[in-house]
């Protein structure tokens, strides 16, 4: 079955049109600028190459249209035409207590997905106009969602739920729901299948780390516990997010610098993280190369951003009661064997022995924990889009 797989944000939509059967990524790229004069389509050839092409999208149907364009473009296309995609999935950010699952999408899921807005303001309406697009350019294609937060819906309420009065729960629904888990599913998972053990009997902490991260708790097939929260700014240092952080903090900075509520989530969420106390970047080879160059402030923002991870991976042993398996993937997890062996060698309390030469590796699925080693240690490239081309065909085959 051939999936068309988006993924829309505020201003772009990320693509990849996917056999499902195969798991063959037949056509993949992107749209960046939505909305502004100089916004661009970008994708990838079957042979590797890349193209650009500068072409005015106002809006999102304009950008999913320029995108149907390039798939069934005589030249560049890789079908014919639009009754070959047989089925669209979503990416969709927030499904609150209301989605544990992926749904097809019917009017009433479309109007839960709204109800969610208030606490994924940048992302679901996005994700919204992604599906009302398709439904105009392709109204008799089926349309899936698949929620970044269905996956830790399996959390107990110990763990979801914040010390806040509980009336702040049952009126507004402020808890923990957690992010980045189709991601999680599909490592943790696929790691499973990679080292032959059945995954219903296993104790996992996967580390979603890159310019967002995340680590999640899994236990026996299911999430016990992730570092996001009712945002995606709760957990981890990141790049630009500065991740957990004393609540009576933020009010302070509120008065010091008579911030309102847009300037503090600015604050928090654009100009924290990795970038807040380096100074310098978010991207971590620009980290790593300040610090061959001697500066300090680029040695501190690594130390805090490894540091946090380390407590995260520690609190979550304890959660499991022991952990068998470590994963790391994402940007950072799948690109930078430093930070992987910084880390692994600070759990040698766990019995991880830690294979250097296994971790030279970038980008592959590897173990680079030594085959003694207690606690397995690997590295899972995610892959995000086959998991909602894979979710997609499954509940468009019903």
């Amino acid at each position: 079955m051939k999936i068309l797989v988006l993924n829309c944000g505020s201003s772009s939509v990320k693509y990849k049109l996917i056999d499902s059967s195969t798991k063959e990524v037949l056509a993949e790229g992107g749209v960046e600028k939505i909305g502004l004069e100089d916004s661009f389509l970008k994708f990838k050839r079957p042979d590797g190459s890349k193209e650009t092409i500068t072409v005015s999208m106002p809006d999102h149907k304009e950008a999913i249209k320029q995108i149907t364009k390039v798939l069934t473009d005589p030249k560049e296309g890789v079908i014919k035409s639009f009754d070959e995609i047989e089925a669209v999935g979503h990416r969709v950010v927030h499904g609150m207590e209301y989605f544990n699952k992926s749904v097809l999408i019917t009017p009433e899921v479309v109007e839960r997905v709204k109800e969610c807005y208030p606490v994924a303001p940048l992302h679901n309406p996005a994700n919204i106009t992604g599906i009302e697009a398709v439904t105009e350019l392709m109204p008799s294609t089926p349309q899936v969602a698949v929620f970044d937060t269905a996956f830790h819906q399996t959390m107990p309420a110990k763990a979801y739920m914040y010390a806040l009065p509980y009336e702040d729960y049952e009126k507004y629904g402020v808890r923990r729901y957690g992010f980045h888990g189709t991601s999680h599913r599909y490592v943790s998972a696929r790691v499973c299948e990679f080292l032959g053990v059945p995954y219903d009997k296993q104790r996992i902490i996967t580390c979603h780390i890159g310019n967002g991260g995340s680590v999640t708790a899994i236990k026996d097939g299911k999430s016990v516990d992730t570092s996001m929260g009712l945002t995606p700014t709760e957990g981890l240092m990141m790049g630009t997010r500065v991740g957990d952080v004393d609540p009576g903090a933020l009010v302070y900075l509120i008065e010091r610098l008579n911030l309102d509520a847009e300037g503090l989530l600015r604050h928090i969420n654009k100009e924290s993280g990795v970038a807040g106390i380096s100074g310098i970047s978010n991207d971590m080879r620009d980290i790593e190369k300040a610090i061959e160059e001697g500066d300090e402030r680029a040695k501190l923002a690594l130390d805090m951003y490894e540091y946090r991870l380390l407590k995260y991976i520690g609190a979550y042993t304890a959660v499991l009661g022991g952990v068998d398996i470590i994963v790391f993937t994402g940007g950072v997890g799948e690109n930078q064997p430093q930070t992987r062996e910084r880390i692994c060698k600070q759990l040698a309390y766990l019995g991880v022995t830690f294979n250097e030469e296994a971790n030279k590796s970038r980008g592959e699925e590897v173990v680079i924990s030594d085959p003694d080693s207690k606690v397995k240690v690997v590295v899972i490239p995610t892959d995000e889009e086959l998991m909602i081309a894979q979710d997609t065909a499954a509940i468009v085959g019903k």
